[in-house]
């Protein structure tokens, strides 16, 4: 439980939480917040990282000025963890392939596996892009893909894209808005907003499966 509200606490007070990392460790914050986005993106088990909310509170805190940090290098190495992460992520996907499936478990069925291959094969490049910008579901589908043996090259493609967008547009958004008045002084608000804009599309989607499948029946 300890664990859970370490992680919870830094989530939410993730503007001062960086405040004392750029204080501490100045020029290390590069290689920290890399290896975040690295593992955010890059394992299945650890979509509780920080994401949207690690790269608006570090957007905002650069354009405040004083730290010493460059936005553009930041940026770049971000984007570079992104992809790294999800390539890793992709990779173990494909290694693990259908034996993540077993045809006797009830919970992940072999049918599974077939529905996610040919998932992928129709829509892998928006699935890719647009859940850059879905929590949880950033994680996992890189993953999957790898699992639906999505071709490499066409997925390197929508991982870059995908990566590109996803971190230049929230370190930009907290660039212009992070330091107005309003914003900065009800930054745990925020943070909750933008947890919840991620998360609304995915439980749309799931509602809106769950009613085709109900006609359906």
């Amino acid at each position: 439980m300890e664990v859970i509200q370490v992680i919870i606490d830094f989530v939410l007070h993730i503007d001062k939480h960086l405040v004392e990392i750029v204080s501490e460790y100045q020029v290390w914050t590069y290689l920290i917040l890399f290896l975040i986005i690295f593992a955010e993106t890059g394992f299945v088990v650890t979509p509780f990282l920080p994401g949207d909310s690690l790269l608006f509170a570090m957007g905002a805190l650069i354009a405040k000025g004083g730290t010493g940090l460059d936005i553009y290098l930041m940026g770049l190495l971000l984007l570079i963890a992104a992809v790294a992460g999800n390539t890793v992520n992709y990779f173990l996907g494909n290694y693990f392939g259908a034996r993540v499936f077993k045809t006797e478990n009830k919970i992940l069925k072999l049918d599974y596996y077939l529905q996610t291959q040919a998932f992928f094969q129709k829509h892998g490049g928006k699935a890719v892009i647009f859940s850059r910008f879905l929590p949880i579901i950033r994680t996992i589908a890189p993953f999957v893909a790898g699992i639906g043996k999505m071709p490499f090259g066409n997925y390197s493609l929508y991982n870059i894209v995908g990566g590109f967008s996803w971190i230049g547009s929230f370190l930009m958004l907290g660039c212009i808005f992070g330091n107005i008045p309003v914003i900065k002084n009800n930054f745990t608000l925020v943070v909750v907003g933008i947890i919840v804009l991620s998360i609304v599309p995915t439980i749309f989607a799931l509602l809106r499966s769950k009613m085709k499948k109900k006609k359906a029946l």
